[in-house]
């Protein structure tokens, strides 16, 4: 069983407020949500992403093993390359979210809140006589979010550094790095919530386990091929579905970005209903209030669903872009 994680000392600053829902356990905002989202698209500050779960996979079958086990291609990975990786079920559909980057002696792989000891156990069932060592580090090491020119304090030593592939992420061109948990305490310049790394995430389009997904999500349909999928590997759990929609080139649903009505002082909740002409047609995955854009959304949609029709995500008037094209 994995230690809990504890948490944040940062929820202890003048000003913070604790978030909920997924990202319990740190700070929301510290008291000026937009201004904390300015400073990051600024370069300047970082976000407590400490609940997060931290995993080290040691020994020399490591590569080839996870290689084996995930969508990505991971044999040849060279030391220092992050890349994305999915666990998926035998039919296909999306059971975790692998954030990993190798340092030539062991992976470090950071995953969403509250997932670590699933996959650990998931791991530990498929290491048979293979030479890797499983370690969930969650209670020992953190994950902050750093813009590009921001750095780590003097004396806090990075275990790892990971950055989402891809080169159309605007604000969110950032990188998570792992450092040991009684770092955090060291960080002192200008903190931002996650409500402030959320609206950065959703304005790139970037989706979220848990939030964009759920049970029967395929890696389709919210734009993970490439990212996170390779296509020419050998067998893993879930290929047949990957290649068979791959192939058809019809997955049921597709991720959209919402633009919202402004007017309204609320924003839709995840799982709120998305409609058009008074027929559901999908659900509200995350919503933010971006400090440009004003309010924003991302919503999983029927394919079926026509382009350029007036929709209502929540009851709030919303129109969409298309992120993943049916």
């Amino acid at each position: 069983m994995a230690a809990a994680i504890a948490t944040s000392p940062l929820l202890a600053r003048t000003g913070a407020v604790p978030a909920e829902g997924p990202d319990a356990g740190v700070a929301a905002h510290y008291g000026d949500p937009f201004g904390e989202q300015r400073g990051l698209a600024a370069g300047r500050g970082f976000v407590d992403l400490s609940h997060r779960g931290v995993l080290r996979i040691g020994g020399p079958d490591r590569r080839s093993w996870l290689h084996s086990l995930t969508t990505q291609h991971l044999t040849d990975l060279a030391p220092a390359t992050p890349t994305r990786a999915l666990v998926l079920s035998p039919h296909g559909h999306i059971e975790h979210d692998l954030h990993l980057v190798d340092d030539g002696t062991a992976c470090w792989i950071t995953v969403e809140p509250g997932t670590a000891p699933a996959l650990v156990s998931f791991l530990d069932r498929m290491r048979f006589l293979l030479r890797v060592e499983i370690d969930d580090l969650s209670a020992e090491h953190a994950v902050v979010w750093l813009p590009p020119a921001a750095s780590i304090p003097e004396g806090v030593v990075a275990a790892a550094s990971w950055s989402f592939p891809g080169d159309d992420l605007g604000e969110f061109d950032g990188r998570e790095v792992v450092i040991p948990r009684p770092g955090l305490a060291a960080l002192s310049d200008r903190p931002a919530g996650v409500w402030a790394h959320e609206a950065l995430r959703i304005a790139a389009r970037v989706p979220r386990l848990g939030l964009e997904t759920d049970h029967r999500t395929i890696p389709h349909e919210i734009g993970l091929l490439g990212a996170a999928v390779h296509l020419n590997k050998g067998c893993y759990r879930g290929q047949e579905t990957v290649a068979r929609v791959h192939n058809l080139g019809r997955p049921p649903r597709r991720l959209v970005f919402l633009h919202l009505d402004g007017s309204d002082s609320d924003l839709p909740a995840h799982g709120d209903p998305v409609s058009h002409d008074g027929r559901q047609v999908g659900w509200v995955t995350s919503a933010a209030r971006h400090h440009e854009l004003g309010p924003i959304a991302l919503a999983l949609l029927k394919r079926s669903t026509p382009r350029d029709v007036p929709l209502l995500a929540g009851g709030v008037a919303a129109a969409a872009e298309i992120v993943v094209d049916a």
